[in-house]
């Protein structure tokens, strides 16, 4: 009996190892997939609320536009996009496209 208890003892630290050592891959992982995500802000002008409506409502789509938020009172829209979908000048044209030409604050 107390072999067996020893047994199942050492197969529950082993089971508990196993699972701290495959938590530094995960979080590694996860801070690589953070890094392809990339924030702008950029200046537009934006004269109303049906302005920022527009513009969430057509970038919000564009491909790799991972949240976008508009603020009127600065005149600025954020933006954080996926640099492996994406790129600052595709989202410019986006923003001509829809009439509201954009460049980035510095």
């Amino acid at each position: 009996m107390k072999k067996i208890l020893l047994l199942f003892a050492l197969c529950a630290l082993s089971l508990c190892y196993a699972a701290d050592t495959n938590q530094p891959a995960q979080t590694s992982a996860k801070t690589a997939k953070q890094s392809y995500k990339q924030t702008v802000v950029l200046q537009c002008e934006l004269h109303c609320q049906a302005c920022c409506d527009k513009i969430m409502k057509n970038i919000a789509w564009e491909k790799g536009v991972k949240d976008l938020v508009c603020d009127l009172k600065n005149q600025t829209v954020t933006v954080v996009y996926d640099t492996r979908k994406t790129d600052l000048e595709t989202l410019l044209k986006a923003f001509e496209k829809i009439g509201k030409p954009a460049t980035v604050k510095e």
